[in-house]
């Protein structure tokens, strides 16, 4: 599948951005490289009558922090793209905010790492810093439509459960849009050797520029191989020891290398939710590679292999549909007015539920991702377990699968196709 030019698809971060700018006096919208940030950064940037700053230009980088007083005093709203190339500026516009005072709308940054993962001067603006996360474009924004599942579950699950009865989306269907994924240029290239050529480019140049620029590591192979390990274990516990045998890396530097593939925002550990819920939950996070088309192609999995029902292939598949689907559900929470929790929760008694919501009220919404058309009975275990431990507090279980059917199953868990994640309640 192939998508719009990335001028031309409406991100639903935009008019959140427009609105939070009128309330914080600094925005940071951080997020991967080529996920569109830019191109948000300048529609805000020539909304205002402002230019956007290229701090990822080194002729520019080098006169901004030469000059950074005089380059943070400029323009309001003042515009950074990529931040992260000269921290140095945080200092002279946290200045600025002491002179002139918190204003709101007095700047928006860009980033392609996490501000946690910054030199210490990145801290300057704590308390003064609104931070956005800005994912790859979900499938709502690649096809033009408005996606509002999680508010309608939350509202009223049966009638939610209810809009859309039947699907046509195919097992083929999903496979393609797993293997796409959501970055606006990879998207642009046609289904094949170009766009993989673009997805290998991406990879490599994570690695050998922004990692190395971060940390200044030296040990290139090492890190890409354990990409490509933790790409192989998407969508399943995390487990650093087995993921990095025979790789030659000390724990910590595992650890090291696994959280600085986290800041470059190439994998994401989605936390245990619930710790307290029961005494034998598990603690340990689930990894997720950010995007299933980057994911796919580390794991050198064509369309035509997914689509098969070749037993490696059904495996392969079904941890990159609950990666994408989680890709999609934390999308989708990132736009809502209230914070929500987002999680996955296993016990050691084997039962588990691929992803949990919880909002600021208390109640959660429970995820369970099926790559098969029919759910069985005993695919439900985990949600069951989950809606006994939690009562009333929990508002619905959701069993995802690639069928054609959206039903209500039993007491408040209910079947529905995955792509009604993108087709809109009425």
């Amino acid at each position: 599948m192939s998508g719009p030019p990335a001028e031309k698809i409406e991100r639903r971060l935009s008019p959140l951005l427009t609105e939070r700018a009128e309330v914080e006096p600094v925005i940071a919208l951080h997020g991967p490289r080529s996920v569109g940030k830019s191109t948000i950064l300048t529609t805000f940037a020539q909304a205002h009558g402002v230019p956007v700053i290229d701090l990822d230009d080194p002729a520019t980088r080098d006169a901004v922090v030469s000059n950074a007083a005089s380059a943070v005093n400029e323009h309001t709203p003042l515009c950074l793209d990529e931040y992260q190339h000269a921290p140095v500026v945080l200092d002279a516009l946290k200045a600025r905010l002491n002179r002139e005072g918190a204003q709101p709308g007095t700047a928006v940054l860009t980033g392609s790492t996490r501000q946690d993962a910054l030199p210490r001067t990145a801290q300057a603006l704590t308390g003064r810093l609104h931070a956005m996360t800005i994912w790859p474009l979900s499938q709502g924004e690649i096809d033009g439509t408005v996606e509002n599942l999680l508010p309608a579950l939350h509202a009223d699950p049966v009638s939610a459960v209810g809009a859309h009865p039947t699907s046509r989306t195919t097992r083929a269907d999903y496979v393609a849009r797993v293997c796409s994924g959501g970055f606006p240029l990879a998207l642009r290239r046609p289904v094949g050797a170009t766009r993989n050529r673009w997805f290998d480019d991406y990879i490599t140049q994570s690695i050998e520029r922004d990692a190395l620029e971060l940390a200044r590591i030296r040990q290139r192979q090492v890190l890409r191989d354990l990409l490509g390990r933790l790409a192989g274990r998407t969508g399943q516990v995390l487990n650093l020891s087995a993921a990095s045998q025979g790789l030659d890396l000390a724990r910590t530097t595992a650890e090291e290398h696994t959280r600085l593939l986290e800041d470059l925002f190439l994998i994401e550990r989605l936390p245990a939710w619930g710790k307290t819920l029961r005494a034998r939950t598990v603690a340990s996070p689930k990894v997720h590679v950010v995007d299933s088309g980057v994911a796919a192609r580390l794991l050198k999995v064509s369309p035509d292999k997914l689509a098969s029902l070749d037993p490696t292939a059904l495996t392969e598949f079904g941890n990159l549909l609950e990666t994408f689907v989680v890709g999609e559900l934390r999308k989708q929470a990132s736009w809502l007015d209230e914070p929500v929790t987002v999680g996955h929760w296993r016990t050691h008694d084997g039962d588990e539920v691929d992803c949990v919501m919880e909002f600021d009220d208390g109640r959660i919404l429970a995820f369970e991702i099926k790559a098969n058309e029919r759910v069985a009975g005993s695919d439900l275990k985990g949600l069951r377990t989950l809606r006994a431990a939690l009562g009333d507090r929990l508002i619905a279980g959701i069993a995802f699968s690639t069928g054609a059917r959206s039903y209500t199953y039993e007491e408040r868990i209910h079947v529905m196709p995955v792509d009604r994640l993108w087709r809109p309640v009425p």
